[in-house]
């Protein structure tokens, strides 16, 4: 039956369930989309299933599954287009044909471009009624990361600081620790864990000596990376000295010396040289080339050099900032955000619909970066 003003909330409600279920699978399917289904027969839901495992059944196996023979006849939601193409698993497509659903409906086309609007003719090929673009808003939301790494080749850059109220980075004599409090400190850690790599600058690396891991572990491993135009990085640093824990990548320049590069990749660090003239130019180099690695999330802890060039460049794309209710002042201490700036206040980037809550004693604000 068609999408109806009667049934139009009973279908939302149910792809509302679908899209709470692709949620559980941030961190573990990447750089595969999130993907939650929920089949309905009769009014009662028969079989549900999210995407789980990078390399494991898609949604639609698992709910197909869960549902066995009620499938029937039955009604499919689905968050993202069905797969049409034979990948680590089979095509989704063919599955739900063979179970004899009656209808399916999906939030949103699949851009990969094996899929791409394919998944749906060869549904409604079978004599299978299709219905696309109930909550796409919300399923484009939810996969934004995913989109962004399709559609453009580069990862989702999620920024992240801890700064003072008066909007400071570090005192005057670079110490910095600690801005916020352990209930930030570990969300952060959370955060950590699902992304595929977290970056800083040099001075950054040499000033605070981190670990950049997730404590306690979390779903994936990021890789660390470090921009470092000489890959000049101590040996002596945590993040070397652990190399052979977590990846390690020194991002550096085509001038860095090659002893340098040799000794960090004698203690098990990749040196990854990139090619540019100017900061911009490797930065863009770098991004794509976590893009060709098919790295989607990646996270960026600072400094405020490295912050502003990404925001300079229109590359952030999320917001998690911990706001701190201590003042230190100094003209010498460092803002959040470096980098060249906006000329006019009526330009400034903007968060779409921010959230604001209490962590601990810190105030965390975040939210993603509205495109002009």
């Amino acid at each position: 039956m068609a999408s109806t003003a009667a049934n139009w909330e009973f279908d939302t409600w149910h792809m509302e369930r679908a899209i709470d279920l692709a949620q559980r699978g941030e961190g573990l399917v990447e750089p595969n989309p999130l993907v939650g289904c929920t089949i309905v027969r009769d009014a009662e839901t028969v079989g549900e299933g999210f995407h789980q495992q990078f390399g494991g059944p898609h949604a639609e196996i698992e709910a197909l599954t869960s549902a066995g023979g009620r499938a029937a006849g039955a009604t499919v939601y689905v968050t993202l287009e069905p797969c049409c193409h034979q990948g680590k698993t089979g095509p989704c497509t063919q599955a739900l044909i063979r179970a004899g659903v009656a209808r399916v409906v999906v939030a949103q086309l699949d851009p990969f471009p094996q899929v791409a609007g394919r998944g749906i003719e060869e549904i409604k090929a079978a004599g299978i009624e299709v219905e696309v673009g109930l909550l796409e808003s919300a399923a484009r939301e939810l996969n934004a990361p995913y989109l962004k790494l399709i559609q453009s080749g580069r990862p989702w850059i999620i920024a992240k600081w801890a700064m003072t109220l008066d909007g400071h980075l570090a005192a005057h004599t670079g110490d910095s620790r600690w801005i916020s409090g352990p209930p930030a400190r570990q969300w952060v850690h959370t955060l950590r864990g699902r992304v595929d790599a977290i970056v800083v600058g040099r001075g950054t690396a040499t000033a605070d000596d981190p670990l950049l891991t997730a404590r306690p572990p979390g779903p994936r491993i990021a890789a660390r990376v470090v921009l470092d135009s000489q890959a000049a990085l101590s040996l002596d640093s945590k993040l070397v000295r652990t190399a052979s824990e977590a990846p390690v990548i020194v991002a550096a320049s085509e001038a860095a010396p090659a002893e340098n590069r040799k000794r960090l990749e004698e203690a098990g660090c990749e040196v990854l040289v990139c090619a540019g003239e100017s900061h911009a130019e490797r930065l863009g180099w770098l991004l794509d080339e976590l893009g060709r690695r098919r790295m989607t999330n990646v996270l960026v802890e600072g400094g405020a050099k490295l912050l502003g060039s990404l925001l300079d460049a229109g590359q952030i794309d999320e917001v998690h900032a911990f706001i701190a209710p201590k003042l230190i002042g100094g003209q010498a201490a460092p803002g959040a955000i470096g980098g060249a700036g906006l000329a006019w206040m009526a330009d400034a980037w903007r968060l779409t619909s921010p959230t604001i809550r209490q962590c601990g004693h810190d105030i965390h604000v975040h939210g993603r970066i509205s495109r002009p």
